[in-house]
């Protein structure tokens, strides 16, 4: 029987986070911000009649403290977008998922710093929720409805990305509900040939 061998070091080194603005992008003098929103189903399916009330979301509090928001940060130079999207989730609240089509694009000004950063988010099918991440010990983490995230979450960009993804899904479910009904329909008319 075979055994594979994982050394401390990798496992430790897979918990790092990155630091520094060193690789970070900037466009016009504003720093490229990236980020997802984690989402799940409770039942674990989306045929629902209404996407909103079987939603679930992951929040993550505030470095400082203060309230919660998705997680988001830097996108470096090194990555793809969606490759920092999902590499900042990973981070910042330990999920690992399908990085999907992007909710869209706020100019919004940094609390901390004063000056205008454009952020970018993702929705994130979450299909793995870690034990272990790296700013685990530095981060509280929260499954929320929608109604709950819309009233914690600090940012309004963040605010209007989640109602964007919220439109798309029940776009998605109300096409999934229509091409049903046209198979259906089709089914019905051969059974009555």
């Amino acid at each position: 029987m075979a055994t594979a061998l994982v050394s401390q070091e990798n496992v430790v080194a897979s918990l790092v986070s990155r630091t520094g603005r060193h690789l970070q992008r900037y466009d016009k003098g504003r720093r490229q911000v990236v980020g997802c929103i984690p989402y799940r189903y409770k039942n674990g399916s989306s045929n629902t009649s209404e996407v909103e009330d079987e939603l679930e979301v992951l929040v993550i509090s505030s470095q400082k403290g203060k309230g919660m928001l998705f997680p988001k940060g830097g996108w470096e130079l090194d990555e793809t977008i969606k490759q920092a999207a999902s590499r900042e989730t990973y981070e910042e609240a330990g999920v690992k998922g399908n990085v999907e089509h992007q909710l869209g694009h706020w100019t919004f000004q940094s609390r901390t710093h004063g000056t205008d950063y454009d952020g970018y988010l993702f929705p994130l099918h979450v299909k793995e929720v870690l034990d272990f991440w790296p700013e685990k010990n530095n981060r509280q983490r929260k499954w929320m409805s929608v109604e709950e995230a819309r009233e914690s979450c600090q940012h309004g960009w963040m605010k209007e990305a989640l109602v964007v993804l919220v439109d798309r899904l029940a776009g998605r479910q109300q096409l999934g509900e229509e091409e049903m009904g046209s198979c259906s329909s089709s089914y019905q008319a051969k059974s009555n040939l």
